[in-house]
């Protein structure tokens, strides 16, 4: 059940985002307790996605609207 909550498109399979991995301090390779020191894009049998480790995206800005675009 847990596969069908996340889609594979959404969310690309990414050492960055696994629970064996960490975040190396440079945030250039992550430390993996299964494969040491790999790619933050790599990917291996033992990937089991952590939804805790994404950063989420940014918000948009949205520009105020001017009150003269309101009037007919």
């Amino acid at each position: 059940m847990r596969k069908k909550l996340f889609e594979k498109k959404k969310y690309p399979s990414m050492c960055e985002h696994c629970v064996h991995g960490r975040l190396s301090p440079d945030e250039q390779s992550v430390l993996c307790i299964k494969k040491g020191i790999v790619a933050t894009d790599g990917k291996c049998r033992k990937y089991i996605y952590d939804p805790l480790k994404r950063r989420p995206q940014k918000p948009l800005i949205i520009e105020k609207a001017d009150p003269s675009e309101f009037e007919l």
